[in-house]
């Protein structure tokens, strides 16, 4: 499992962790019944705290695309194939957007503008 963090986003941590980590189970390079890695063991891999790995584990698990089991850790659940819908339809978006000369921060603040 592969993750990056760029500590010069604007993007907190937990965020960008909890949408690699998503992108990962939507695309099957995690599986189903997939234990992830123990929040402390990710975080002194990635140099940040362990309570910010626990915060990513918390967005996906409100998602529904993991369980978080006390002394089992976080257990990847069944079906993405909803999410990846969501992922198919941002791809075509931000594809549209490029072509209409819509930087991906501007594109960012017209989505955060709708919610």
């Amino acid at each position: 499992m592969l993750i990056t963090i760029d500590p010069e986003s604007a993007v907190p941590l937990a965020t960008q962790v909890a949408a690699q980590l998503r992108r990962q189970i939507v695309e099957g390079a995690v599986a189903a019944g997939e234990r992830l890695p123990a929040a402390r063991e990710l975080a002194a891999s990635l140099g940040i705290n362990m309570h910010t790995v626990l915060r990513a584990y918390d967005i996906i698990r409100a998602a529904g695309l993991i369980e978080l089991r006390r002394g089992r850790g976080a257990i990847v659940l069944g079906d993405a194939r909803q999410t990846q819908s969501i992922y198919a339809e941002a791809s075509a978006l931000v594809t549209k957007a490029r072509r209409l000369g819509i930087d991906s921060a501007e594109l960012a603040t017209i989505i955060r503008g709708m919610s």
